[in-house]
This record gives C-alpha cells, structure tokens and sequence, in this order.
C-alpha cells in the first residue's frame, strides 16, 4: 500500500475547505506539504482527486467523491483501533447504517435505541427499514453494514454471511369474537374454509401460503396487504385469519378492533431471525457493538 493516513487525512481537509491554503492554515503546516502529499496521493492510487482551477479553488473529481467518504470511514476504524489498542474501547463513536426488515423493526429498534444511547451514547444509528431483497441490495451496495432481517431469501445470496439470533414461530390471528378464538391452539386444516389475509411481501407470501398448503388445501386469499398492522386490522373485522410470526404486545388493532392468538399444532418450520452481512466484510468496532446490542435484545 502506498498511500498513508496522513495523506488520506490532508486529502479530506482539503476537500472540506476547497482549497490548499485553507487547508495548510487548518493543518498549520506550509501549503507545499498539503499539495505535495495529495500529489503522491493521486499518483499512488492512479487517479485525479481534484479538479484545480486558479482562483476558484479545488473540485472534486468523480473518483474524489467516491474516495471521500472511504476516507472518512478508514480513519474512523483506525481511531477506533488506536483506542482499542490502547484499552479505551468504551469510547466507541461514530455512525452505524443498520437494515431492518419492516415487520421485525417495532419489536427490535425502540430497545436498540434505547440501550445504545445508555451504552454508547456516541453512537449515531441510522436505519434503512425494507423487505428482504431491498436489505440485499443495500448491503451489495454498501449503505448498510448489516442487516436484521428473517433467513427467507438468504440462502440464494452466496456473498452474504449470516447469523442466526433467534427463532420466531408462525402463529395463527382470529378476530376476538371467532368460534376458536378462547382455545388456544389450532391446526391450519380447522381454517382451510375460511379467507386468508396474506402479508405480501416478497418471500414472506411463499412461506405463509406453503404453511397454509401443506395442509392439502389451497390457501384462500381474500385480502393481501404489505402492512403487518393492516393485516391484524382486517383479521380483526373478521375478514379472514392471518398467519404471523411477530408477536405485538397487545391485541389491539390500529382500527380498534381486537384479535386473539391461537398457537399452531402443525410443527410448522419458525422463522430465523439473522444478522446478515457482506461475506468476508470487517466490521467497525461501532457495528459490532450495535450487534452485540441485538444479540441480548433478541436473548430476552
């Protein structure tokens, strides 16, 4: 490797200020030294960084801005190595990018936040909430360090590691007021007469309908939605019943309405709750921190 921190380190002062000599004067070193260390910058990595023009100061090129934000993020990981070598780990700081599966995300990030701001209140987390194939892409992407999300999909994704964090069993929704609402428990064959209100995301409808299949019967879809709290509302109404994995803390709907919880008899595969990341991707010392937080939030 050719370049070092310091150049990486001048080459973002400049490209915050716009200038050699506004950046010389932050550094309170001679503006030579800024131009010469960028100039070795450049031609260790073989490209131009910055569009010069007399007068008008410095512009970053394409490759600049890309280089930019690597930067930043490098000499955060090595400040972050500084302190671990030196045992003041605790002052972790700095932005996490988090994926969150939308349905898996009021159950896990009201206690993420919590714990972080108690733990390591230098922490900024930032969240992307999506469906599987949304997490996928803004991991390959790069704007997500990792993603909390179920194992549906993942298997198809040979360059993503993953982790499994918890189990969520599937669970059958009634209305309140449904015959079969007070036993408890239900097989899916006591319901294959009644309408089935899907959650249609994507990879999510397959497994609910193939739960619903491998009955025998074919799954009666009367109503589909991509909202996890519609779904509860139409159950509610007595539209249909729904199959769910996510457990609320209440029975009440949005809509008002109430729904009942009955477990599943059938031996029905649970769901797998994963962190998921880039194979072979070092994480910050921040992003291992936030899934250190996950991992006993999902222990509870």
């Amino acid at each position: 490797m050719g370049f070092t921190l310091v150049q990486l380190r001048y080459f973002l002062i400049a490209a915050e200020r716009g200038s050699m000599t506004e950046a010389s004067a932050e550094l309170h070193i001679a503006q030579s030294a800024v131009s010469a260390a960028i100039y070795n910058l450049e031609r260790d990595l073989q490209v131009q960084l910055f569009i010069r023009r007399r007068g008008r100061g410095l512009t970053l090129t394409p490759a600049g801005e890309r280089l930019q934000q690597q930067a930043r993020d490098l000499l955060v990981r090595a400040r972050e190595l500084e302190r671990e070598a030196r045992g003041d780990g605790e002052t972790i700081s700095g932005p996490v990018a988090v994926g969150c599966f939308v349905t898996l995300a009021p159950s896990y990030l009201p206690p993420l936040f919590t714990e972080c701001t108690a733990r390591y209140p230098g922490i900024e987390i930032d969240v992307v909430e999506a469906e599987t194939d949304q997490l996928v892409h803004a991991l390959s992407a790069g704007r997500i360090d990792f993603a909390l999300t179920y194992g549906l999909g993942l298997a198809a994704e040979p360059a993503l590691s993953s982790e499994t964090i918890a189990r969520a069993p599937a669970y059958v929704i009634v209305s309140a007021d449904h015959p079969l609402a007070g036993q408890g428990s239900v097989r899916l064959a006591e319901l294959s007469t009644e309408p089935l209100v899907l959650l249609d995301l994507p990879h999510s409808r397959d497994y609910f309908r193939s739960l619903v299949a491998a009955t025998g019967t074919a799954p009666d879809v009367r109503y589909r939605t991509q909202s996890y709290e519609t779904v509860r509302s139409l159950v509610a109404r007595g539209l249909g019943f729904s199959v769910l994995n996510q457990r609320p803390a209440t029975s009440q709907t949005y809509g008002g309405g109430e729904i009942a919880e009955l477990e599943l008899r059938d031996g029905s595969p649970a769901l797998e709750v994963k962190l998921a990341s880039m194979a072979g991707m070092t994480q910050s010392a921040r992003a291992l921190a936030v899934m250190g937080l996950l991992r006993e939030i999902a222990a509870r």
